[in-house]
């Protein structure tokens, strides 16, 4: 059994931005049914939404601050949640990073420094709990002073090994140089091997230097981050780690799941198909579109926003509109995307349904009852929405990166004869080869038995947590 202190700055359900939140939540209980001893440690925000009881743990000094630790239960778990508590850092209104009205903290470098080395005290047992790692697995730029501190207590023979997660490589936690003398970093932690980086320093880099293992969230992805277009500068690092770098795909919840899934209009399988068809009709109805089994129902699920290839939707809409299909839009993001989107939806009532914002039920009909499902990435670590979609037996049409591409398999001629063909995949970055490959799904949707072929092979793919957690246990295990 391992002791596993997994650091995060988020998690579902008691605070969320973003998928970070989903994967902490999932893969310490993952972990946690392997037998695994894991605890999650995250800063006591004010905004925290705190379902179970909490009790105070210990009381210890980092610098000039006293620290609380509360403890809690992950809702749903077993799994214990230790909370840093520190209201001058993290009693303010707003989001972990972002205050009531949308700014960046002055003070994040501060906040997630003294995060970071109350996790360490907790880690090395010197937090009076009675409990030490011997993992420590840290996640993106807000945890990545932990290895790097951690360093400098090798010669410890307690020292626990450490792994960093990059969730997403564009978010570094890059601050000027005067930063590493209001945290009081160390000298040897500074030099260009370590924290600096062109001047300034990277909490990121901190991950990626210092970590004894390096993940991110898939195969693809950890190739692309090691390039110029996405390594955003730290490409040479991750080239000469790569040894210690390893890509484990994020898992799915349960709670996306046809057969059990309680916000749609009728539960269905892969061995009763014929169901989806009263979830598309629902959604139909309820988006004020025309009810029509037999048109090719278009969806996306999305932050309107360039990286997920919105633009380029939006340039191949005039000619999309015109074939027989009808398009589902649920998100928000860049006002512009918004205004052209509301645009076309307006022309269009009877093609085009747009949904600005988020909503949990009518996300969960859109993936049952879509006929397929967008995601025209320029780059995408990992992505969740493309394997939710083929649980539903909605097929996905995927640009050639990151997860996408390690997620979907392409439907050709050899794939539909091997019946491992799971949705469609572009390469290029434009609106034409966006829109062939709508089209080569819309051929096939006019022969139904290859279609539910596809859909069959997509419904038996195993995206479980419960596979994710055994890659990690096998990557723990392995550490030198």
């Amino acid at each position: 059994m391992k002791k596993i202190l997994f650091v995060t700055s988020e998690l579902h359900p008691l605070i969320k931005t973003g998928g970070l939140a989903d994967v902490s939540n999932s893969l310490p209980k993952a972990l946690a049914d392997t037998g695994q001893d894991v605890k999650v440690i995250l800063p006591n925000y004010r905004a925290l939404k705190l379902t179970r009881n909490v009790q105070l743990r210990s009381t210890f000094q980092i610098g000039s601050h006293s620290v609380q630790l509360l403890e809690t239960q992950l809702p749903d778990s077993n799994v214990t949640v230790w909370l840093v508590d520190c209201p001058e850092y993290f009693g303010m209104a707003g989001n972990p990073y972002v205050d009531s009205v949308g700014n960046s903290y002055q003070n994040n470098p501060e906040r997630f420094a003294l995060f970071c080395r109350a996790a360490i005290e907790v880690a090395m047992n010197r937090a009076d709990l009675d409990w030490k790692a011997d993992i420590v697995h840290c996640n993106d730029w807000q945890t990545g002073l932990v290895p790097a501190l951690l360093s400098l207590e090798l010669e410890n023979e307690f020292c626990p090994k450490t792994v960093f997660t990059i969730h997403n490589m564009a978010y570094q936690g890059l601050f000027n140089g005067l930063t590493a003398s209001m945290l009081q970093l160390p000298a040897e932690l500074l030099l260009p091997d370590g924290l600096e980086f062109y001047s300034k320093i990277s909490l990121i880099k901190g991950g990626i230097a210092y970590a004894d293992k390096i993940t991110t969230v898939s195969p693809t992805y950890a190739q692309d981050i090691q390039t110029h277009e996405l390594g955003y500068g730290l490409e040479g690092l991750l080239i000469y780690r790569n040894d210690d770098l390893t890509g484990i795909i994020n898992g799915i919840d349960d709670d996306w799941n046809p057969e059990t899934d309680t916000l749609i209009a009728q539960k269905f399988s892969v061995n009763s198909l014929h169901d989806k068809v009263t979830n598309k009709t629902a959604l139909q109805s309820r988006l004020n579109l025309p009810i029509n089994e037999n048109v090719l129902v278009l969806s996306l699920i999305s932050r309107l926003v360039e990286q997920k290839g919105i633009d380029i939707l939006l340039d191949c809409l005039p000619q999309l509109l015109n074939l027989p299909v009808q398009i589902v839009i649920l998100g928000s993001g860049e006002k512009i995307f918004e205004q052209d989107l509301k645009q076309f939806a307006t022309t269009y009532p009877h093609k085009m349904a747009l949904t600005l914002g988020y909503d949990e039920t009518l996300a969960h009909l859109i993936e049952a009852g879509a006929d397929v499902f967008l995601m025209p990435s320029r780059f995408e670590p990992c992505g969740l929405n493309q394997m939710y979609s083929q649980r539903y037996g909605t097929l996905p049409i995927v640009r050639n990166t990151g997860g996408l591409a390690d997620t979907v398999v392409d439907t050709l001629p050899n794939t539909l004869a091997d019946k491992t063909a799971t949705g469609f995949m572009f390469d290029e970055e434009n609106a034409g080869t966006l829109l062939e490959t709508i089209k080569r799904a819309l051929l096939l949707y006019g022969f139904p038995e290859a279609w539910q072929q596809v859909q069959t092979n997509a419904m038996n793919c195993d995206f479980s947590w419960k596979r994710s957690a055994a890659q990690y246990l096998d990557l723990y295990e392995n550490i030198d």
